[in-house]
């Protein structure tokens, strides 16, 4: 997909893999990246909500871009999260990602203030009017202001540089009537599905691709549900969207998001690490009990799991969590954490 080619098929919003000290694993992200392109996604998304954004520094953001650009060499379109704590700082990370040669950029509405549609509208607008990368809007209504039908049509009529959607709702109904309102004034613009329940739905109804956490996980079905859908199989696209809802809703329901994502990628050989999240023994255990329903799925599947990594919850490194919480707790009591 050359710049500024039409956005569409199957984004990876990725885990990043963490190494004991809670810190970037360069080399293991560099690794999932070679196994993600290896595996059939069509472009990489770092940043995202999968990607724990919020719990990483502007700097460390910058650098996962950076590392995954590098790796990424060109082989696929990157779609990098942009977004910051304000304006200023948003136009900056487009500024430096473009400057990476990254495809495009992905931007949440306003986050923790709920804004009212006029002001989104007001946000967007500063920021396509000036970034030098085109821009993908974000809708996640559950953690941040939605963007309504009226506001998107707005901005894709008057800022040209907005080009595309990432719409996580789920909501089908919605995103029908955002391809409704905007695609007669502007065919180039994308809608991608950031909710895989609704994968193939969406795609029946003019969806250009998905930014899905499970491709992460299972890209070769994620590639095999879009693969059939632009084919015309619909009969086969139908039960990749089954298969798909078997690895969805175990990680989506049976613990904190995206924590069983990352036990998941792990079981399929990332070494993916602890996130930065301090987890309760509740929540541990919570994983703990789901490993074996995620063997259990891919093995249904025919998915292949490799050995190169450990489970996160194996018996040691529940005892090394076991023992950091406890330095903490110890550093806390004397005043040091």
């Amino acid at each position: 997909m050359a710049l500024g080619e039409k956005i569409q098929g199957i984004f990876t919003p990725n885990i990043v893999p963490l190494d004991e000290q809670g810190q970037i694993n360069e080399p293991e992200l560099r690794r999932y990246v070679d196994w993600l392109i290896d595996h059939g996604v069509h472009g990489l998304y770092p940043n995202g909500s999968t990607g724990e954004f919020t719990r990483f520094s502007a700097d460390e953001r910058r650098r996962i871009v950076r590392i995954m650009a590098e790796q990424a060499a060109g082989r696929v379109p990157i779609l990098a999260g942009a977004a910051e704590a304000n304006t200023r700082e948003t136009l900056a990370a487009c500024e430096y990602y473009h400057d990476l040669g990254v495809r495009a950029v992905a931007i949440v509405a306003p986050f923790y203030y709920r804004l009212s549609p006029d002001n989104v509208y007001s946000y967007f607008k500063e920021i396509g009017d000036n970034t030098p990368i085109d821009v993908t809007l974000y809708n996640i209504p559950m953690f941040a202001s939605p963007i309504d039908v009226p506001t998107i049509q707005r901005l894709s009529e008057d800022c040209p540089r907005i080009m595309a959607i990432k719409d996580s709702s789920g909501d089908v109904a919605a995103m029908t009537r955002m391809i409704q309102a905007v695609r007669p004034n502007r065919p180039d613009f994308s809608f991608l599905c950031g909710w895989e329940a609704a994968l193939l739905p969406m795609l029946v109804m003019g969806c250009d691709g998905g930014t899905n956490a499970t491709s992460g996980i299972v890209p070769e079905i994620t590639r095999k549900l879009y693969d059939a859908f632009t084919a015309g199989w619909l009969s086969e696209a139908r039960q990749w969207q089954f298969a798909l809802l078997k690895v969805f809703d175990p990680v989506i329901q049976e613990a904190d998001f995206p924590e069983a994502i990352r036990l998941a990628v792990q079981l399929r050989g990332i070494r993916t690490g602890w996130g930065r999240q301090p987890l309760s023994e509740e929540h541990k255990t919570k994983l703990q009990n789901l490993e074996p329903v995620l063997r259990g799925v891919f093995a249904e599947l025919g998915i292949q799991e490799t050995t190169d990594a450990d489970s996160l919850t194996s018996p040691d490194l529940l005892d090394l969590g076991q023992i950091v919480d406890n330095v903490v707790a110890v550093l806390r009591e004397r005043g040091m954490a």
